[in-house]
C-alpha cells in the first residue's frame, strides 16, 4: 500500500490555529501539501482576533520543511470566505481541499438562548462553511477535482442539552455536504462530514475525565484519508474519536403504504409500529432515490 501524499495539492483549513485544525495543517504539510492556515485568532466564543495563532502554525510547518501561508479572515461573511480562498489562489494558484473546521460555542439552554447567540453560531459554523466552500467549489470545478470535509457534531446528529444553536448549525452542515456531493460528482468533487470527539479548547471542560483519551491527533488520519486521491467515498458522515472510526447514516425504513386512498389519523395509529420500526432499511443517496422507493411502494 503506497503512502498517501499531497504533493501538488493545496489544502485550505479553517480554524487551523489550534486544536483539530492545527493537527490537520501539520499533517497535510508533512505529506507534501501546500496549506492555507486560516484562523481569526479569537476566543472560543468568537470574540476578539489575533494573527498569532495562524502565524505560529505556519512557522511550525515551515520549520519542518513544509509550505504554508497564514490567513486571518473570518469565515462568517461572504467577503471573508472569498478572501480565504483567494489567498490559496493568489499564493499557490489552485485549491484542491477544503476542511471546514472553524467553530465557536455559545451554549445555553433553549429557553434562555438569545437571537444573537443563535445567529453568531450559525454564522460561523453553517454560513461560514457555505461562504468558504462556494468559491472553492467554483475553482475545483475548473480543475475537475476537489475534496471537502465538513465538521458536524453529535450535538446535531444525536442531540445534546444546551446546544440548540450549535446542534442546528452542525446538522445543517450535513445537508450542505450532501448537496455538494451530489452537485460535485460529475467533476470529481467529493464531500464528506466528520463528527469528531476530541480534546480542544472548545471541548476540554465538557469532556471531563475522558479528555485525555481523545486527543485531537486521533481524528487527523480520517480527515487526511477522506481528502486524498485514494478515497472513493462521498456523501457520507463519520464518527471519529479516541482511535474509533465509524459511519453514521440516515436510513429510510420500508414503512407502511396506504394504497386505498387518503389515510386517516386512525390509520396512522393502527399502523404506527410498522411506520416507526427500521426493518430492512435503505440508505438513500439523494431525494431521487427516495422518490424511486416511494414509487416502488405504490406499485408493489
Amino acid at each position: 500500500m503506497s503512502e498517501i501524499r499531497f504533493d501538488d495539492r493545496v489544502a485550505v483549513i479553517t480554524g487551523a490555529g489550534g486544536g483539530l485544525g492545527r493537527t490537520y495543517a501539520l499533517e497535510f504539510a508533512r505529506r507534501g501539501g501546500k496549506v492555507v492556515v486560516n484562523d481569526l485568532g479569537g476566543a472560543s466564543d468568537g470574540s476578539g482576533g489575533s494573527s498569532s495563532m495562524a502565524d505560529q502554525v505556519v512557522k511550525e510547518i515551515e520549520e519542518a520543511g513544509g509550505t504554508a501561508v497564514a490567513n486571518y479572515d473570518s469565515v462568517s461573511t461572504p467577503e471573508g470566505g472569498e478572501a480565504i480562498i483567494q489567498t490559496a489562489l493568489d499564493t499557490f494558484g489552485q485549491v484542491d481541499i477544503v476542511v471546514n473546521n472553524a467553530g465557536i460555542l455559545r451554549d445555553k439552554s433553549f429557553v434562555k438562548l438569545s437571537p444573537e447567540e443563535l445567529e453568531i453560531v450559525i454564522d460561523v459554523h453553517l454560513k461560514g462553511a457555505f461562504y468558504v466552500s462556494q468559491p472553492a467549489f467554483r475553482a475545483m470545478k475548473e480543475r475537475n477535482y476537489g475534496r471537502f470535509v465538513h465538521t458536524t457534531s453529535a450535538a446535531g446528529v444525536f442531540g445534546n442539552f444546551g446546544q440548540s444553536n450549535y446542534g442546528a448549525a452542525k446538522m445543517g452542515l450535513v445537508g450542505l455536504s450532501n448537496v455538494l456531493a451530489v452537485e460535485g460528482a460529475k467533476n470529481n468533487i467529493q464531500s464528506n462530514v466528520i463528527a469528531p470527539i476530541a480534546k480542544t479548547r472548545l471541548t476540554e471542560e465538557l469532556l471531563g475525565a475522558m479528555a485525555d483519551r481523545v486527543e485531537a491527533d486521533k481524528v487527523t488520519p480520517l480527515v487526511v484519508y477522506l481528502c486524498s486521491e485514494a478515497n472513493e467515498q462521498t456523501h457520507c458522515v463519520y464518527s471519529v474519536g479516541g482511535g474509533r472510526f465509524a459511519r453514521i447514516f440516515i436510513g429510510l425504513a420500508p414503512g407502511w403504504t396506504d394504497k386505498k386512498g387518503t389515510p386517516t389519523a386512525e390509520d396512522i395509529q393502527a399502523n404506527f409500529a410498522q411506520i416507526h420500526e427500521p426493518g430492512d432499511y435503505t440508505i438513500p443517496g439523494s431525494i431521487a432515490d427516495e422518490m424511486r422507493l416511494i414509487a416502488q411502494s405504490l406499485s408493489d
